[in-house]
């Protein structure tokens, strides 16, 4: 699933495969984010809204 990243380097939106889909935050206050890497192995991070998020394909992460 591609997703689109702000690349804070690039200072530009790029579209990106998203690796994997983690929440950070303790329960009941948490955040959700995509994870992706640039064509050169940078990490990228995205936060999304909790319905985006469950809908997604992506493998969760393991805490």
């Amino acid at each position: 699933m591609k997703h689109s990243f702000y690349d804070v380097k690039e200072k530009s939106k790029v579209d990106a495969e998203v690796t994997e889909k983690v929440t950070y935050g303790t329960a009941g206050n948490e955040r959700y984010a995509f994870k992706a890497k640039t064509k050169d192995g940078r990490n990228l991070t995205a936060f999304v809204s909790k319905a985006t998020w469950e809908k997604s394909t992506a493998k969760k992460a393991k805490k």
